[in-house]
């Protein structure tokens, strides 16, 4: 299928991750090693995981008012991943670790994230909350709680929403208070009480592994009780569901954190979504309600630690975003190859007599495809570019170190959003190429789009996105982040320019780039952010399409003289995007560069 194909040239020839390897931190690999990796998760992936993606999306869990249930064969998966060692990819040998570079153990999961996305969630949580505290936690923290997740016997969360706040964090209300007098002695961390309530936690609750190890967001009231208003008196609190030893033993007591109840989602069924109460007083450790947290950092601190993980988040979001586009576009590729359906054009296509096609000799067909082809491939392509920067950005020279940094600064909001809307569409597509069959559970496409509607909502919306974007990142140092990726955009032209197959789209390249540049002074001209990020979304949109351009042409650059219907093919999306995608970018802008003021001046009554 397309997909190892394109990722393993992607590794090789494009980003060359083998060379990786030339490092100290990764000399123990080579390509041989990675690859092996690869072909293990695949493995797994196609074994464990995508036999049971239908299963995992019409039996989804369910509360019986005192366990959640899920199918069987989500255990089985999340014990299979657990035993690959991919829990501890990137993490130091030493901590039970491969010591993987980033974009290896981004390409190992992509695949889990094409079989079931839901279903490998408890596993990527788990990742993403002990590296977490690999970075922030203590010594005994560390061994405690994030090794013990790395081995698969605890799962992880993250509790940073609530109900009344999802995205604005600083409007939490869940608090902290020291337990008691010796708070401070508790060698697994400063001991607090939590109370409050936290929404949309996925894999909340479960039973899939011996703990639940939750990382909250709560704030430290002052003297008089009360809270510090804004992020800065956000703290971060492991609270376990069953609450352990120092040598990372159950005690046999339940923490006071109670399920509520489960949120039943349009897709992603198959990781349980929950809204869990901290300090109701159903459980009481201690004798007393309230939920034992263990701080982590500094108070006031939370943020900071939190945000620490929040880049390789964002992009694995879209990277699993772009995952559900493959699956679709693979699906509607193969339903488009064997589907006949109509005769050519012309007289001869008007006799009933004559054989059908099949549906991907239509032009029609050919464009959806190459749509897909072009949006899937790639926002591979820029998920796999922002992981090789994170490695550049631990392991490189301080020169590439510092350049990496500012490149992630501007992709960031971009590798988050972008696939989360084009493989959305890619998904949509898929449907649409398959007709009414697409739109039935007889076929997968329709859970794909399900699945992947939710990207464009969790880890940041579109909307903080481009506000992100638009707000901070074009312009912070004085806009270096953005001339640091406009040079890497040019250097792309200038090779470009060379090969006069590509100088096409070089040119068209080199205006798009100009014309972001103009519509972002523009939009800046005149310091008022209210007016200039009330256009922030549409910037976002003609910024990621810029950036796709920009990757499929280094991408097309890097097939040199290659022939093969596989090379043929990759030029073909890219002169697609240039053709039927990067024009689009006119209209984005031309709202921004004025300041259009309808949206800011809309009145909520003439709704």
């Amino acid at each position: 299928m397309p997909m190892r194909k394109t990722l393993d040239f992607l590794l090789t020839d494009w980003l060359h991750a083998q060379d990786l390897t030339q490092r100290p931190r990764f000399a123990e690999h080579s390509a041989e090693t990675f690859s092996a990796v690869l072909d293990t998760c695949e493995k797994i992936a196609a074994e464990k995981f995508a036999p049971f993606n239908r299963l995992s999306d019409t039996q989804e869990p369910q509360f019986d008012g005192e366990r959640v249930h899920l199918p069987e064969p989500t255990r089985v998966a999340v014990q299979a991943y657990a035993e690959s060692g991919m829990l501890a990819a990137a993490q130091d040998f030493e901590a039970g670790g491969m010591q993987l570079p980033c974009v290896i153990e981004m390409a190992a999961n992509a695949f889990f994230s094409k079989a079931s996305v839901a279903m490998g969630a408890y596993a990527m949580l788990t990742s993403g909350n002990a590296g977490l505290l690999m970075a922030h936690g203590t010594p005994l923290q560390r061994e405690v709680f994030a090794k013990t997740e790395f081995s698969g016997r605890w799962f992880g969360t993250m509790c940073l929403s609530e109900p009344q706040a999802g995205s604005s964090l600083s409007d939490i209300l869940t608090r902290a208070t020291p337990d008691g007098e010796g708070f401070a002695a508790d060698p697994l961390g400063a001991r607090y009480r939590l109370r409050g309530n936290k929404m949309w936690i996925s894999a909340g609750e479960h039973e899939l592994s011996e703990n639940i190890v939750h990382l909250v967001l709560a704030k430290i009231p002052d003297e008089q009780g009360r809270l510090t208003p804004g992020a800065r008196g956000i703290s971060l609190f492991i609270v376990p569901k069953h609450l352990v030893d120092t040598q990372a033993q159950l005690t046999g007591e339940r923490n006071d954190v109670a399920l509520a109840g489960l949120n039943h989602k349009l897709g992603f069924r198959g990781t349980s979504n929950c809204l869990l109460n901290f300090g109701e007083g159903k459980f009481t450790p201690g004798g007393q309600s309230g939920a034992i947290g263990y701080l982590v950092g500094q108070p006031g601190e939370g943020l900071k630690c939190m945000f620490h993980m929040m880049n390789e988040a964002r992009i694995g979001v879209g990277l699993g975003a772009v995952m559900l586009g493959f699956a679709g576009y693979e699906a509607s590729l193969d339903y488009a190859r064997q589907r006949p359906q109509g005769r050519p054009m012309g007289v001869a296509g008007k006799d009933p007599s004559q054989p059908q096609r099949p549906i991907i000799e239509h032009a029609d067909v050919k464009r959806m495809l190459l749509a897909q082809k072009s949006y899937v491939e790639g926002g591979l392509a820029l998920a796999l570019y922002c992981a090789h920067l994170i490695d550049e950005q631990h392991t490189g020279t301080p020169e590439a170190a510092q350049a990496a940094g500012q490149l992630l600064e501007v992709l960031i909001p971009v590798v988050k959003s972008w696939p989360s809307e084009w493989c959305v569409e890619a998904n949509s597509l898929a449907i649409q190429v398959l007709g009414g069959y697409g739109y039935t559970r007889d076929f997968p496409v329709e859970q794909y789009w399900r699945d992947n509607r939710l990207n464009m909502i969790h880890e940041g919306t579109h909307g903080i996105q481009g506000l992100d974007l638009l707000g901070r990142k074009v312009v912070m140092n004085g806009g270096q982040a953005l001339q640091a990726l406009a040079g890497r955009m040019q250097a792309t032209v200038a090779r470009a320019l060379e090969d006069e197959s590509l100088a096409g789209l070089g040119r068209a390249l080199a205006a798009a780039l100009a014309e972001v540049g103009s519509a972002t002074q523009k939009a800046w001209s005149t310091g008022e952010p209210e007016a200039t990020l009330a256009n922030a979304t549409p910037y976002l949109q003609a910024f990621g399409h810029l950036v796709l351009a920009w990757l499929w042409l280094d991408v097309a650059n890097s097939l040199g003289a290659r022939s093969d219907d596989f090379a043929q093919g990759k030029r073909a999306a890219a002169r697609y995007f240039f053709a039927y995608e990067l024009p689009k970018i006119g209209a984005w802008l031309a709202v921004v560069a004025r300041r259009e003021p309808l949206c800011r001046e809309m009145q909520a009554d003439w709704f």
